[in-house]
């Protein structure tokens, strides 16, 4: 299968002139799914990792067989079942390469699946402003079934944050962060407050679940979570399996819906449940809001278990990853805008976005709710990326300098030229037409000692 075993160094574009443009540096940081994981041998001799996310062929057996971990209260961190292996984050192309095309096969390329070209427009787009990779343009992907305010992850933000500032001539970074990336950088802003105020100018915000996102977590944490739509999702990881690693992921519970929050309208969970009694048979649609979700996400999990190896595992809902997602609520509510960073908020807007969701129908109710894991949701909507809705979005509590909504969806916003000219804006750049014409490729070649599969 071509393409298979390969590195793929980035060939970005090369400035004919000798001066360099003025620029701050600008790091790039992903969302949850919005980098590659590696799998790689603990205590090998020689250095060997498989491409496990994000692949289209052969994504659901490798998922199951090398991603479906467990959570250990005792470390904090979410643990490969697999114990001989571990994830890794590439760090190819100053950390560009792991949040470009998130599968840079020759099949993915060959058919141009779009849904996982991730940062790659944007990434375009900064080296035509001028920006250089390694000198002024940088990437931070990270483990993200992890917390976001977890050890490894912070550490690695603030050596990337180091590494962009020396680079360029001790100068202050501008964070570019989408989605699930804004709570990582939110997290670090309120747990290294200095660090933040010697190392970063700006942050630019695009799509963050300030508040949380909940349709598509309630939902993600009952019965799975669909990555990519359509003809592609025959060839990736199958909702269930899906499901199995999201309910043992601490990043996913700390975007459960803020219950401090004061949303336009409390966002539900709802179950047409069958009642009965002695003499008869009724139904009645249950309603269970961001607290009384918790008994709800209880009962429904209770009896939820996994296949591995031949053994069963018991995946309940997790209390203990609860407990700590709401210290990281915490921290998140408390977080302050260190002096002299500037932030800029984008948001997307006119996309129905799943925002309560309801189980069973008056017609076929649910009798246990067990029964629930293995229904299909039906969605009520309100306005926002088709993902987080734009209430949450744009509740960043913060003093920004410009908060504004774009109609593009969750992913779309890492394309969108809307998006595109606020950055070049708020950056203060101007994007090149002559000097740069050639954008960045990601190509696939052999190797021997750095395997990517």
């Amino acid at each position: 299968m071509l393409g298979d075993f390969c590195i793929c160094p980035c060939f970005g574009n090369h400035n004919t002139d000798d001066t360099e443009p003025d620029r701050d540096p600008v790091l790039l940081v992903s969302g949850i799914g919005g980098c590659i994981l590696n799998s790689k041998k603990k205590n090998l001799g020689f250095e060997f990792e498989t491409r496990v996310w994000v692949r289209i062929l052969l994504a659901d057996y490798e998922f199951k067989k090398k991603i479906w971990s467990l959570y250990n209260p005792k470390t904090g961190y979410t643990e490969v079942l697999d114990e001989s292996t571990e994830l890794v984050v590439p760090d190819d192309d100053y950390g560009l390469y792991a949040i470009d095309i998130l599968d840079p096969s020759l099949f993915v390329k060959v058919l141009h699946l779009t849904e996982i070209y991730h940062f790659h427009d944007m990434i375009d787009m900064l080296l035509k402003c001028g920006y250089k990779k390694g000198t002024t343009l940088f990437g931070y992907g990270y483990d993200f079934r992890q917390s976001n305010r977890i050890g490894k992850s912070m550490e690695g933000l603030k050596a990337k944050l180091e590494t962009a500032y020396e680079a360029s001539g001790q100068r202050k970074v501008n964070i570019i962060s989408h989605s699930m990336g804004g709570l990582l950088v939110l997290c670090f802003m309120s747990l290294y407050t200095d660090v933040v105020s010697k190392f970063v100018n700006k942050w630019i915000s695009i799509a963050c679940p300030f508040q949380g996102a909940p349709g598509c977590i309630n939902d993600s944490l009952l019965t799975g979570l669909q990555f990519v739509e359509g003809f592609e999702s025959y060839f990736f990881v199958s909702r269930w399996t899906m499901h199995q690693l999201l309910v043992e992921c601490p990043s996913i519970y700390e975007m459960l819906a803020n219950p401090d929050f004061k949303w336009e309208s409390q966002p539900q969970i709802q179950v047409w449940r069958k009642q009965s009694d002695s003499d008869e048979a009724s139904v009645k649609l249950e309603s269970y809001g961001p607290q009384d979700s918790i008994t709800l996400f209880q009962e429904a999990l209770r009896n939820n278990e996994l296949n591995y190896d031949g053994n069963k595992i018991s995946l309940p809902f997790n209390f203990h990853i609860l407990k700590w997602a709401a210290g990281t609520r915490q921290i998140l509510n408390d977080a302050q805008l260190p002096k002299g960073v500037s932030f800029y908020n984008i948001f997307g807007t006119s996309n129905d976005t799943p925002f309560n969701v309801r189980y069973g129908t008056e017609k076929s109710p649910i009798e246990d709710l067990s029964e629930v894991c293995h229904t299909l949701p039906q969605y009520s909507y309100v306005d926002g990326d088709g993902t987080v809705p734009a209430e949450s979005a744009k509740a960043d509590g913060f003093e920004a300098v410009e908060r504004v909504g774009v109609a593009a969806s969750h992913r779309g916003l890492l394309h969108d030229k809307t998006v595109f000219a606020l950055v070049r804006k708020w950056l203060g750049v101007a994007q090149e037409q002559t000097k740069l014409s050639r954008t960045s490729r990601v190509m696939d070649v052999s190797s021997v000692s750095h395997v990517q599969a």
